[in-house]
């Protein structure tokens, strides 16, 4: 049986283009001290989780993945609150950033861990705009703070995986692993 290891409702949605046969457990695995350079990020946190479940489910198929937004050489995590969701993207007005989700697969005897990126390009946005978005969208749970799913007009244009931005690079998985 394959588990994703995550409890995104996004990731639940993405993998259905790849397979409908999977369950859903969530990692509990505590990111908060892993200080790494933003590029190696998102894959050790995708195998810090996608180890915490395989432990408990070693003759199962895990999939895990972690996404953040890099911004300046900064990492934009998930906001705290409305004021610093509101924030995090008038720092994105108008700029490029680079999304990077780390995914691991470990199942019939290989583990496989890569890093997939995309590059962002945000509209100028206004201060109704981005309060609007905010309010209405609740971007609470998702790094940077938007979900580029939302149908709000936050992004220009992208360079790479939409599906990546929205948090599962299918595509990349789909190239490296039969599911």
């Amino acid at each position: 049986m394959l588990i994703l290891a995550s409890g995104s409702p996004r990731r639940k949605e993405l993998l259905k283009k790849l397979t409908k046969d999977f369950v859903i457990i969530v990692s509990n695995v505590d990111e908060g001290f892993l200080h790494l350079p933003a590029e190696d990020l998102p894959a050790e946190e995708s195998k810090m989780k996608a180890y915490a479940v395989a432990a408990s489910y070693p003759n199962d198929e895990v999939l895990a993945c972690d996404t953040i937004v890099v911004l300046d050489g900064q990492v934009l995590g998930k906001p705290r609150d409305e004021e610093e969701a509101i924030e995090m993207l008038r720092r994105q007005s108008g700029k490029k950033q680079t999304v990077l989700s780390g995914w691991t697969y470990i199942g019939k005897g290989i583990e496989i861990t890569r890093t997939v990126a995309t590059k962002v390009y945000f509209n100028k946005l206004t201060d109704e705009q981005i309060r609007r978005y905010v309010y209405e969208k609740k971007p609470l749970d998702k790094a940077g703070a938007y979900g580029i799913q939302d149908g709000y007009d936050l992004v220009n244009r992208i360079e790479g995986s939409y599906d990546n931005v929205m948090g599962l690079p299918t595509e990349d998985i789909a190239k490296h692993v039969t599911l």
